[in-house]
């Protein structure tokens, strides 16, 4: 197999560089890491130069638009390009929408360094991967978190949470807008903005608005 000229997206600098080495250590397949980028302005004004780009390494977590989001963007624009979501979350929801919004493969980072490089080779030759222990669908009937909210849960976890609406919701909320401000702009009546701010305090386990707003620019939600 000749090399597969491919970038990493990941904010993390530590991971790319170790990333990097992995794949200069092995030969089978052989990857050629072209670049390295860390937002998806950075992705896509690198896939624009390089044309040739076969392969993508992307994280969900990036700093300036949620993973799930650009992967159709990428396939829309870049048609021939295969990605291979390599990322933290193990949620079954997020598997599954990787794959349906077009990523070819999805794997974890604790996952066997092998399972990554035969991901790899399946991707390239045109299937669908998916690493060990990953799922579409909740395994066995179950949840996954059985229902418990982690304490730890990020600002990318967090955002998932909340619907298209709820988020226009939620950052006119942190301009101090009233919820007769907020259905005027969003055409909407008054009540339904208050569904809508009841169901993002509920979903964010916050009890009043200054708490909301509190929350939502410590997490960077809007």
């Amino acid at each position: 197999m000749s090399k597969i000229s491919s970038v990493i997206v990941d904010n993390q600098s530590i991971f790319r560089a170790g990333l990097k080495a992995f794949f200069e250590s092995t030969s089978e397949p052989s990857i050629e890491i072209i670049g390295e980028e860390k937002s998806a302005e950075g992705l896509t004004l690198f896939l624009h130069k390089n044309l040739g780009t076969e392969l993508v390494f992307l994280d969900l977590n990036l700093p300036d638009q949620d993973g799930l989001e650009l992967i159709p963007l990428i396939r829309r624009q870049f048609k021939s390009v295969r990605i291979m979501v390599l990322t933290s979350y193990s949620d079954y929801k997020f598997v599954g929408q990787a794959l349906k919004n077009g990523a070819d493969g999805y794997i974890l980072k604790s996952n066997d360094p092998q399972d990554l490089l035969e991901g790899i080779k399946e991707i390239m030759s045109g299937n669908t991967y998916i690493a060990p222990g990953l799922h579409i669908t909740p395994p066995n009937g179950k949840r996954l978190t059985n229902g418990k909210k982690s304490l730890y849960e990020d600002r990318f976890v967090i955002k998932q949470k909340l619907t298209k609406r709820e988020h226009e919701v939620l950052e006119l909320i942190t301009q101090a807008k009233n919820n007769k401000e907020i259905a005027k702009e969003l055409y909407i009546s008054d009540q339904t903005v208050g569904v809508h701010r009841k169901n993002i305090m509920r979903k964010l386990g916050v009890r009043n608005t200054i708490n909301l707003i509190k929350f939502a620019l410590e997490n960077q939600l809007v």
